[in-house]
């Protein structure tokens, strides 16, 4: 039986990602999501580019 493209992408995030849960107070979700994308970055991209500042490191990028 096939996979859909969903299940194939899940299944490589799995294998390729480590997963962090993040909890916030209510409401603050979106305003941070909003601030991220005022400097043209996604939610999960600025709290990545946070920690790597924080850290003193460079984000790299593998495709």
């Amino acid at each position: 039986m096939p996979k859909t493209n969903a299940e194939i992408k899940n299944a490589y995030a799995k294998k390729a990602y480590d997963d962090i849960r993040l909890q916030v107070k209510k409401g603050q979700k979106e305003k941070i999501r909003s601030y991220a994308q005022s400097i043209g970055m996604s939610l999960q991209g600025y709290i990545n580019k946070l920690i790597a500042d924080d850290m003193g490191e460079e984000l790299t990028r593998e495709k």
